[in-house]
């Protein structure tokens, strides 16, 4: 070997099986050997037949012979961080550039550095270049050295507190500890590392989980998968800063002579069920099945692990491959079972719990799309009253089923719309009905019979016409259906400007009744006082105020709170939200002015008026200022938490810009 320089090789306990340290060997593993013992084997490019690894004590390279103070070219080797069956990984320092790097030996075989040199993200671990030494077989692949350990050394951290006392603060602890172990100084006051330690320990789970999901959402869109997602290869910065490593069996189909079969394997613990089928030649699974929702389905297993303790499936008892792939198949093919669910702690929010159980579905069609659409996901689940608003608290009240839609715009339309009419109707009647002759008034009656109803009636239609896709749409997601992109963008639209376009409605009716009982009473009295018409614009005026303000706010409360949510349950929403958001919030605010206005509108009205005739409508009018405050502080409760649901709608919907 080059320039071996013998020096100080340090405590034994510096190096880390490969139960705690990135695991570096293709093949079939479980990480837990209590559940299922080591398997490994290999799927050929040209066969569905197996080529089993070195067995147990055997080296399939030559790297045995290095060892912590050799000089291997430009590498002083400092640290042996961890091995596995065909690479081992050193801490080593480069000397040309005076810096510390993570160097993984192996045979010269596979694409690894041609996958890895494609990707160049935040959370990835960054592959800097290789060497390859041929006289000795040997590949060098040096990367950024992280030095705040696995989540491997959390995961054991996890299972060694109480649930009650797990917050943000043990990942740092183990970020810690890692450092303190290969003697490296601890960051503090760095504001990664505040923003943890003021996270429950789900919420830590979710800022781990966005980070990750972004990391495969990245790797898909350069043709990248990973294929063997598992707590010891995501290292972690000295902030806690988690970052996927060791794509040595994943595939790029953008790497001359990578193929899906090409060092096929992974870890039977967190491989999803078509990952499992294809990784037995008896089922009818192959490596062609596997695209980013196996990644995320492993990703899911990992962050249960994570937030409980234990993985999310009974422990697997059998002692050679093919049985443990049976019996682990068969409990994924199930959902999640009730004493699982139960592992689930007790402050972890309702929309942490459903995300995670659809990166968890049996069905690959029912998990999670692709990386960004989840991180949007666990991006919500960091927001306390964003994830409120869409996964309801188990104490919440909140009217969610899918038939609420109809009563509730029933009622939000229909109160107002009565306490209208009726005002209109005493209003006009008392200064203006009261004075024609009998017959002229018995027609009037019968006028107001007719056009009274038939106006609710023909609103009523227009509005349900205006509100058939936030009705129908919610209602088949609910059971299952599909639609396009397109049709869940146009829903989200109509249930923003829902508000608007039903106080539309209201107000058209309003000011079209103001054209026609002018001219009806014209043909029944033949002829009415120039003054009555200012009392029809000045009684409509009102009318018109309480049709608009109050519905709109009612509504409004009911789509922001109950029914926008459910496109961000299904993942639907896009960067053009965040507009519609803050107009909407911009056109609450004029309709809070509105609300304000009718009790004014009202006290206005009757200073046109005859002292005579002040008389007769004064209680219908101190009636209407009275109701018009409680009606303004009502809704001006309803704008504080309208205006405080959008913009935490709005911080998911920037937070997805952010991500995309």
């Amino acid at each position: 070997m080059a320039g071996r320089a013998r020096g100080s090789i340090g405590p034994a306990a510096h190096r880390d099986r490969i139960d705690h340290a990135p695991a570096f060997h293709p093949g079939l593993t479980s990480d837990d050997r209590a559940d299922s013992g080591r398997h490994s084997c290999l799927r050929s490019a040209g066969r569905a037949g197996r080529e089993h690894a070195p067995r147990t004590g055997e080296r399939a390279d030559p790297s045995d012979e290095l060892a912590p103070g050799d000089r291997i070219g430009d590498f002083d080797l400092l640290l042996e961080l961890g091995h596995g069956s065909f690479a081992r990984v050193f801490l080593a320092r480069q000397l040309s550039m005076q810096r510390l790097v993570a160097v993984k030996v192996s045979t010269d075989h596979g694409t690894e550095p041609q996958t890895l040199a494609r990707l160049e993200h935040e959370y990835i671990v960054r592959v800097y270049d290789q060497r390859v030494l041929p006289e000795h077989g040997l590949k060098f692949l040096y990367m950024q050295y992280l030095p705040g350990g696995t989540l491997a050394a959390v995961l054991q951290r996890v299972r060694d507190t109480a649930p009650e006392q797990r917050t943000g603060r043990l990942l740092l602890d183990a970020v810690d500890a890692a450092l303190e172990d290969k003697g490296e100084i601890r960051t503090s006051g760095a504001r990664v590392r505040d923003e943890i330690a003021a996270l429950t320990w789900p919420e830590t789970v979710a800022w781990l989980g966005r980070r990750l999901a972004e990391a495969l959402d990245y790797a898909e869109s350069r043709g990248v998968l990973h294929r063997d997602i598992k707590p010891a290869n995501v290292l972690l910065s000295a902030d806690g800063v988690p970052k996927l490593a060791d794509f040595n069996i994943s595939f790029s189909d953008h790497v001359a002579g990578s193929s899906p079969v090409t060092y096929f394997g992974g870890s039977l613990a967190y491989m999803s069920p078509e990952h499992l089928e294809a990784s037995d030649p008896a089922l009818p699974g192959t490596v062609d099945d596997l695209d980013t929702r196996s990644d995320i389905y492993a990703l899911g297993v990992m962050l249960w692990e994570l937030l409980t303790g234990r993985r999310p499936f009974p422990r697997i008892e059998a002692t050679d491959q093919r049985a443990s792939v049976e019996q682990s198949l068969a409990a994924r093919r199930r959902p999640i079972a009730p004493e699982f669910l139960d592992d689930l702690p007790a402050d972890c929010p309702a929309s942490l719990r459903r995300v995670l159980l659809t990166c968890l579905e049996p069905r690959r069609n029912d998990r999670w799309a692709n990386g960004s659409e989840l991180a949007r996901q666990f991006e919500l689940c960091l927001d306390p009253r964003a994830r409120d608003l869409v996964d309801a608290p188990p104490h919440s009240r909140r009217p969610t089923g899918p038939l609420w839609p109809l009563p509730i715009i029933a009622i939000a339309i229909g109160l107002p719309a009565v306490v209208a009419v009726g005002y209109n109707y005493y209003y006009n009647r008392t200064l203006i009905v009261s004075k024609l002759t009998p017959q002229a008034q018995r027609s009037f009656d019968y006028v107001a019979a007719v056009l009274y109803p038939l106006a609710i009636v023909l609103g009523s239609l227009l509005i349900l016409y205006t509100a058939r896709r936030i009705v129908l749409v919610p209602i088949g997601l609910r059971i299952g259906w599909n639609f396009t992109d397109e049709t869940l963008t146009r829903t989200r639209i109509d249930a923003l400007r829902f508000g608007d376009r039903v106080v539309g409605i209201a107000f058209t009716f309003w000011g079209v009744s103001g054209l026609i009982f002018p001219v009806m009473l014209n043909l029944i009295a033949g002829g009415v006082p120039r003054g009555t018409y200012a009392h029809f614009l000045l009684s409509l005026i009102v009318c018109g105020a309480i049709a608009v303000a109050y519905p709109y706010f009612a509504l409004t409360w009911y789509v922001v709170r109950c029914l926008y949510p459910v496109f961000l349950v299904h993942g639907q929403s896009d960067t053009a939200d965040v507009g519609h958001l803050r107009r909407l919030a911009a056109r609450t605010g004029f309709y809070l002015t509105v609300a304000a206005a009718v009790p004014l509108a009202g006290v206005t009205g009757i200073t046109f008026l005859p002292g005579s005739q002040i008389e007769s409508v004064i209680w219908a009018v101190r009636i209407l200022c009275v109701g018009g405050i409680v009606g303004f502080v009502l809704t001006y409760l309803l704008y504080r938490v309208i205006q405080k649901d959008l913009q935490a709608l709005e911080r998911v919907a920037d937070a997805e810009a952010r991500i995309e």
